[in-house]
């Protein structure tokens, strides 16, 4: 089986391809990384979530990285990724070893570096940890040593990350405003990481939360670890019921984020991270660029023109957004499925911050945040955003699809002229009155992702129809 690794590590299907067989050849592939950068001595964080056997795929990483004489720092409970990502750059080490598959059906487990600044491998640490893996040879034998052995050769540490983690993220929110502002909020962990960690942050600071979902559960209730807006309907009947500010939610291990205000409205990451952005600028007079994917809101756009903010875009993936926030200073990084960092700490999407940047938000603006976006709409002009997804008959229908746009691509959408094509990621047709049309094909299956921003609820209407009808 060939293991590749997708835009934020390797996942796959437990029992067929991933298999603690497996799972030990890319911790062999990390392991030899590590030590060819000379920087085994520096140790590797070791954290995994609440799927099926992610502890037992953890510890397998644990036993072969300490067979490589590299000390391991490993996790006492599940941790969330961004709680990883964050020790990794607190305990100094060479990265972090984080066992998850974040949103994906409970089927799915993944595994993913993190090098030391705290975010995603890049593109070369991730082309160079493949590489490891091609030469593995079939028989070649990959020395384990025991979690026992590894202890009392103090090679191993058990750690609880959180009182570190809740420091830097207590430097990083306003609590004090929130607390005053007596905000009441509910909680969705959607039995993932997130527990224990955003509740007990807003708990620490006198601010009611009532928790649901905030038990260890490898099938997710039975639907998906992912928070958007129909696997939370049980949140928003609380927060309405109960008259309660706002409702949170994270993914399966905390890196993404879903927030419902206090009329039900569930707010999009494209909403939110735009909210978000405004509030930094004017509350918090936070200095420097933004950066977003190519397939998110221009929104950003239009408020960062307004304060004379550059804006950078990057590919889809928050290892580019990353890369950004690593070589000069950055507002936010945001992405429209859900991620986003701020300024001041790491460049790794973290939906801890985001849900409680959001409370931030609600408590100084004093109403709920649809009527902040909509009055963020009247102040910067309207935008309505959609992402549909074509499924396809096989690959070579989605590569046909993708080629014609290429070589023969349009010049009018819905009557309305393409200004530019930009190709940094799949095909993005910038149309002459500010909508956008974004293409880009699955790279798994035959599947066409489709981004869409009108500038009224009319041309969102026609851009949908346009989408839905590309496979014609």
């Amino acid at each position: 089986m060939s293991i590749k690794f997708g835009t934020d590590g390797w996942r796959a299907i437990m029992a067929e391809d991933f298999t603690f067989a497996n799972v030990r050849m890319v911790a062999y592939a990390i392991a030899k990384y590590v030590k060819d950068a000379q920087k085994a001595s520096k140790g590797v964080v070791i954290g995994y979530d609440t799927r099926f056997l992610s502890d037992k795929f953890a510890e397998t990483c644990a036993r072969v990285l300490l067979g490589a004489d590299i000390k391991v720092l490993l996790m006492e409970r599940d941790a969330p990724t961004p709680v990883t990502a964050f020790t990794a750059v607190k305990r100094n080490t060479a990265g972090a070893i984080m066992l998850t598959a974040s949103h994906n059906p409970p089927y799915y487990n993944g595994m993913k570096f993190i090098p030391e600044y705290g975010g995603p491998a890049s593109p070369q640490i991730t082309a160079q940890i493949e590489s490891n893996l091609q030469t593995i040879m079939p028989n070649e034998k990959i020395l384990e040593k025991s979690i026992e052995k590894g202890i009392a050769e103090k090679m191993l540490e058990k750690i609880d990350p959180s009182e570190d983690y809740f420091e830097k993220i207590t430097s990083l929110i306003d609590f004090e405003t929130i607390k005053k502002a007596k905000l009441a909020v509910a909680f969705d962990p959607i039995y993932g990481t997130g527990r224990n960690y955003v509740d007990a942050l807003l708990s620490r600071n006198q601010i009611s939360v009532r928790v649901i979902h905030n038990m260890r559960d490898p099938l997710f209730g039975g639907g998906m670890p992912e928070p958007s807006v129909e696997y939370l309907s049980q949140l928003i009947s609380i927060v309405k019921d109960n008259k309660l500010a706002l409702g949170l939610a994270t993914d399966g291990d905390a890196d993404r984020f879903g927030v419902v205000d206090s009329l039900g409205v569930f707010l999009t990451p494209n909403q939110l991270i735009s909210i978000i952005f405004l509030h930094l600028i004017k509350r918090r007079k936070f200095q420097g660029a933004v950066v977003r994917t190519v397939a998110t809101t221009h929104l950003i756009d239009k408020i960062a023109e307004k304060f004379d903010i550059p804006v950078h875009e990057t590919p889809v993936g928050f290892k580019y957004i990353c890369e950004k926030m690593l070589s000069e200073n950055i507002i936010i990084g945001g992405e429209e499925s859900g991620g986003l960092s701020i300024l001041g700490h790491i460049p790794e999407k973290d939906g801890i911050l985001a849900n409680l940047l959001a409370c931030e938000v609600a408590a100084i603006e004093n109403k709920p945040l649809s009527v902040v976006y909509k009055n963020l709409l009247d102040e910067f002009g309207e935008v309505y955003t959609d992402r549909i997804n074509i499924h396809l008959k096989n690959d070579e229908q989605k590569n046909s699809i993708m080629h014609k746009l290429k070589v023969d691509p349009p010049s009018f959408i819905m009557n309305v002229k393409v200004n530019s094509i930009n190709d940094v990621d799949g095909y993005k047709f910038l149309l002459k009155d500010g909508s956008w049309v974004l293409v880009r094909a699955s790279g798994t299956e035959p599947v066409l992702r489709i981004y869409i921003e009108g500038t009224s609820k009319d041309m969102l209407r026609k851009l949908q129809k346009f989408a839905e009808d590309i496979q014609k």
